[in-house]
């Protein structure tokens, strides 16, 4: 049986995932024309990768695969290659006369927005549900 801590921890743990989601687009979009960085070459786009873990690891709720929370594991960067558009009067342009731009691709980075945007809405209305839920299980004891 799951308590109302472990409902709101759950919920707490998809929140701050989608949280550090959003900020890792936010900052791939902000980096979507940057061609230098302070390590050389373009942005790398980054993507977050998640981990579901046991809220409780008592031997009978791993064995039932019960209670998941998630967990940011790391943020990795995408090996997709660069783009390379000729401007041979750009700074950063090679002796070809081509650039190097991020690997961002600015539908993809906007959906994936509106989906962490999504689920984290879905993480607050859970959390209120479960409020709820608390405040009338209270009220039953009256």
């Amino acid at each position: 049986m799951m308590d109302f801590f472990t409902a709101f921890n759950i919920s707490a743990s998809g929140l701050t995932a989608q949280r550090v989601r959003l900020n890792t687009i936010s900052s791939n979009l902000a980096n979507i024309n940057t061609t230098r960085t302070p390590s050389g070459g373009p942005y790398q786009r980054k993507d977050v990768v998640f981990t579901a873990v046991n809220e409780n690891d008592s031997f009978d709720n791993i064995l039932q695969d019960k209670v998941k929370s998630v967990k940011i594991e790391e943020i990795i960067e995408d090996s997709r290659p660069f783009k390379f558009v000729y401007d041979p009067y750009h700074p950063d342009a090679n002796k070809e006369g081509y650039v190097a731009y991020p690997n961002i691709n600015l539908v993809e980075e906007m959906v994936n927005m509106l989906s962490a945007s999504r689920l984290y809405e879905a993480n607050i209305n859970a959390v209120k549900t479960t409020n709820k839920m608390a405040q009338k299980a209270l009220l039953i004891g009256k």
